[in-house]
This record gives C-alpha cells, sequence and structure tokens, in this order.
C-alpha cells in the first residue's frame, strides 16, 4: 500500500466530473442507506435543508424502511422511492448522491458501488473494516472524481474547527502528545442462539462482504459491533470519532509503532472484540517523535481533564481528548467543546463550545461541486481508520507492530500484513482500484 493513497489533497485529486446540478437553488436528491439509530439522524439532518430532497430510502430490514418512510412523508410532505437493495438504488440516474449509515464492514464497498454509479457519497464512521478497504475507498474517490464525505461530525463544528487552530497557532506550546478516551457504559449482550431469520430482513444482503453465519439476534441490530465480522469494537464505534480528533489536532499521519492490550472483562458472553482496551502510538513527523495513547474502558471509569463531570449522572461517560503541550494542556469534550489550561497552575484559557453540521458541509461541497470544500474528507477518515486497525491487529496478534508510515505495511510480520485484509463473499468482493 502506497502512502500517496491517503495523502491526496483536493489540489491532487482528479478533476471532478460536471455537476448535474445547473444552479446553486437546484434542489440536491439524496438516498438514505441504512435507517436505524445513525440512519436517522442522517435523516433528520437532510429534511431540515433547503433545497435537498430525500428521494429514496433504502434498508434491508423492511419494518425499518417501511417505518421511515411514514415519518419523511409526513415530515415533508412527499414519499421518497423504496429500496431494499442499494444496487437498485444506484440505477437511478435521477439521485445526487447517497448517505450510508450501514454496519461498518459495508462501508467501503457501497461507497464504491455508489462511485462507479456516479453518485456523491457521505459515508459513516469507520471508513472501512480493515486497511485494504482504506486503501481502496480513497483510491476509487481519485479515480471517479466525486465528493465523499466521512462521517465525524467533529471536524464541522466550530467549537474544534478553533481548537485545532489554536494548537497550529500555539496556544499550548508544542504538542507532543494526545489521548483519546472512549469510556462509555457497555453492559453484557449475554448469549443469542441461532434462529431464523425474521420476516422482512435480507440477510443475505445485509452481511454482504462478510462471511455466511447463522442469524443470532447478537450479530444483527448494534451488536454487530461486538465481531470481527462486521464491526471493529467499540475502538472503531465510538472510538474512532476520539482517533480523528487525536491524528487531526495532533498534526500526524500514520505510526512508526502501535501497540495494544486489552481483554474482554467481566462478561461471559458472545462478545468477541476487547471492551477494555490500550493502545499507544509513536508518531516521527519530520524528525519529530510525538505520542498517541488511545483507552477504551466499558464499566466503572473515573473522569479526566473535565471531561464527563458535567453528567447529570455519576456514571456519565467519558468520551473527549486531552493535548499536552508545552505550555499547558487542551481538553476536547465530545465534538463540540474544548478547554484549555496555561501553565503550571494550569489557568483557565481560551475555551469554546459550538456546534455545526458535517452533512451541511457535505450538501455545500456537492452542490458547489468542490472537493476542497469539505470539512471531513475521506482520505483523513481512512488514515484514521486505519490507525485504529493497526491497533486492533496488533490486540489481537498480542504483540506490537513496527511500521512503515511511507509503505504502509508491518516491518518483518506477513503475519500481521496478512490481516490488512480478508477474503470476501463471492458477490460482495471491494474491487481493487488501480
Amino acid at each position: 500500500m502506497n502512502r500517496r493513497h491517503f495523502l491526496m489533497s483536493a489540489a491532487a485529486a482528479a478533476p471532478l466530473t460536471a455537476s448535474a446540478l445547473a444552479s446553486p437553488n437546484d434542489t440536491i436528491r439524496i438516498a438514505c442507506v441504512g435507517l436505524r439509530g445513525q440512519g436517522n439522524g442522517h435523516i433528520k439532518a437532510y429534511e431540515g435543508m433547503k433545497n435537498v430532497e430525500i428521494a429514496a430510502l433504502c434498508d434491508i430490514d423492511e419494518s425499518i424502511l417501511d417505518k421511515r418512510l411514514g415519518e419523511v412523508s409526513m415530515a415533508t410532505g412527499k414519499k421518497p422511492e423504496r429500496y431494499v437493495d442499494l444496487r437498485k438504488l444506484l440505477e437511478d440516474k435521477s439521485i445526487d448522491a447517497i448517505s450510508i449509515a450501514t454496519p461498518n464492514h459495508n462501508h467501503t464497498l457501497q461507497t464504491i458501488w455508489a462511485l462507479q454509479a456516479g453518485k456523491h457519497v457521505y459515508v459513516e464512521k469507520p471508513a472501512s473494516h480493515n486497511i485494504y478497504e482504506s486503501k481502496q475507498i480513497v483510491a476509487a474517490t481519485k479515480k471517479y472524481g466525486k465528493i465523499v464525505q466521512h462521517g465525524v461530525n467533529a471536524r464541522s463544528t466550530e467549537g474544534l474547527r478553533e481548537a485545532a487552530q489554536q494548537i497550529k497557532d500555539g496556544l499550548i506550546g508544542d504538542v507532543y502528545m494526545a489521548r483519546g478516551l472512549c469510556y462509555k457504559w457497555r453492559d453484557t449482550i449475554g448469549r443469542a442462539k441461532p434462529e431464523a431469520v425474521p420476516a422482512g430482513v435480507n440477510y443475505d444482503l445485509w452481511l454482504g462482504p462478510a462471511p455466511k453465519r447463522e442469524f443470532t439476534k447478537n450479530r444483527f441490530h448494534y451488536n454487530w459491533h461486538w465481531f470481527w465480522d462486521t464491526g471493529n469494537g467499540d475502538f472503531g464505534n465510538q472510538g474512532i470519532h476520539e482517533v480523528d480528533i487525536c491524528r487531526w489536532l495532533l498534526g500526524v499521519k500514520l505510526p512508526t509503532k502501535v501497540h495494544a492490550m486489552g481483554g474482554h472483562f467481566m462478561f461471559d458472553d458472545d462478545q468477541e472484540t476487547p471492551n477494555v482496551l490500550t493502545a499507544t502510538y509513536e508518531f516521527d513527523e519530520a524528525g519529530k517523535k510525538k505520542m498517541m495513547v488511545f483507552e477504551v474502558r466499558h464499566w466503572m471509569s473515573n473522569h479526566e481533564a473535565g471531561i464527563g463531570e458535567g453528567g447529570k449522572r455519576k456514571d456519565s461517560n467519558t468520551v473527549g481528548n486531552v493535548f499536552y503541550g508545552s505550555k499547558g494542556y487542551m481538553a476536547v469534550e465530545g465534538y463540540a467543546t474544548y478547554k484549555t489550561f496555561l501553565g503550571r497552575e494550569a489557568e483557565p484559557g481560551p475555551a469554546k463550545s459550538a456546534g455545526g453540521s458535517n452533512w451541511v458541509n457535505f450538501i455545500d461541497a456537492v452542490r458547489a461541486n468542490d472537493y476542497s470544500k469539505l470539512n471531513g474528507p475521506i482520505e483523513e477518515g481512512a488514515l484514521s481508520a486505519t490507525l485504529m486497525h493497526l491497533a486492533n491487529i496488533s490486540y489481537r496478534l498480542g504483540r506490537s507492530l513496527t511500521v512503515d508510515p511511507v509503505k504502509c505495511e508491518v516491518k518483518g510480520d506477513a503475519e500481521a500484513n496478512a490481516m490488512f485484509t480478508r477474503p470476501y463473499r463471492k458477490g460482495f468482493e471491494v474491487p481493487k482500484i488501480a
């Protein structure tokens, strides 16, 4: 894998094809794919936008699909087209863009299908299910010349954009280390026996690239996060937001060393991924060493740097980042708030809490047909996903990885490099993009 696939700037990208939109006031017709929790958030975001029409909805679970169709019809006065199979939806040439909120293992393939069909794409985090897919989703974006936004809303909030600028301007001095915190209460999922696929669920389409498995409730809605076939653990679920913020504000790309350890503690259940994980990264940026530490915890934990202390309950989550510099430190809470503490006395410094919309930014870029307008281009999402994948590989192999950040490969470790990809089911192969 060549690093240039990841570092493609807007200027280096293939020229965008001519926009189908005749003027800034023309309506953008968008299709939402995957309609449960986060997918419903996509719908709500687009419903409130001027000159944006939710033209189609797609989900493999027809009970959810029909529920959302009714809700959108009620909210907008227009009934979207109904699709179970994304490939059929992509045949509709009147649709300008699709917004993907399906499980992780489908993100890259569905994005590539959409690009091949001439659509712009908003794709949820993480951008990929493995490192091979990180390469292919970026290569496809370059080849087909469309707008592809990665679904990490922090990139578009006023608060975090100001935080990034404050670090760049030297507010906390020479920043040498970042920490990502993903402390969320996650109860046991128990054990679930194989059963018949529920009526109205196209399980084959849901599996997509993943291996064929018997249907169980634990492998389906939401709990798919905790199985390696379909998810990446909480590191690739909640944690990928904080990984992206760490990398963005720290100003790093690919690491030179990665080490992760943890485990699945407390519960005897079906979960495969760790519920406790600590990952450490070392970076060499132009001869300057930087570090990143990421922690996932699933149960009782302390708050840090004030993050999570505003919750109404003592057991509220602690989700955010801490950046350490020669003049102070910065605490980032969630996706829109930062605070700084300066000097040896940790005196309160500049702070801000202000939101923004990654979906609005996406639509603005599509309307302008201008890739450079994106706050969260897919190249950045692919890099952040790759950091998460490297740590999961280290955890699964039980050893440290020495990484070549130019070639994006693990030095002298064929077993680790083999885990950059996986076998794909026939008909759902993630294609190699030249």
